[in-house]
């Protein structure tokens, strides 16, 4: 844990809520460009990852505890797959979005939109949880 590098932890401090911004802004433009669900959890890990490592791992189970960080791992899953059947559920296919809405290029934007939302979710509680737990080792 660094004690006295001041600079490395003033920077991450007035960091960290611009990388979790970027990261809501790949999540919410990934249809205009470059970006989704996986990139987007990626750089919010990223932020919680950088932080423990410049403020030490503790610090970062205050911002994300393990015990949330285990529970959105499957949650993310969940919400993927209960796209796919709600849209079962309405007449449709496993992951057909047309069926989401009755306009159809509504049903898709709000079948991509929830979709990307779990991704977000698996993906950056996975990528924090491989962290914690290559972290902990040894303690």
């Amino acid at each position: 844990m660094m004690h006295r590098e001041t600079i490395p932890r003033v920077v991450t401090k007035l960091l960290f809520p611009f990388i979790l911004l970027f990261a809501l802004y790949v999540q919410f433009h990934g249809e205009l460009g470059a970006g989704g669900g996986f990139q987007a959890g990626v750089i919010a890990a990223a932020a919680v990852i950088l932080y423990g490592i410049i403020f030490g791992l503790s610090a970062a189970h205050r911002i994300a505890p393990p015990w949330l960080v285990e529970m959105l791992v499957p949650l993310g899953v969940l919400i993927y797959a209960g796209v796919g059947v709600v849209g079962l559920l309405l007449g449709g296919n496993y992951l057909d979005y047309f069926v989401l809405d009755p306009d159809p290029v509504h049903g898709q934007e709000r079948g991509i939109f929830w979709v990307e939302i779990g991704v977000l979710v698996t993906v950056s509680s996975t990528m924090i949880a491989i962290y914690y737990a290559f972290a902990g080792r040894g303690r």
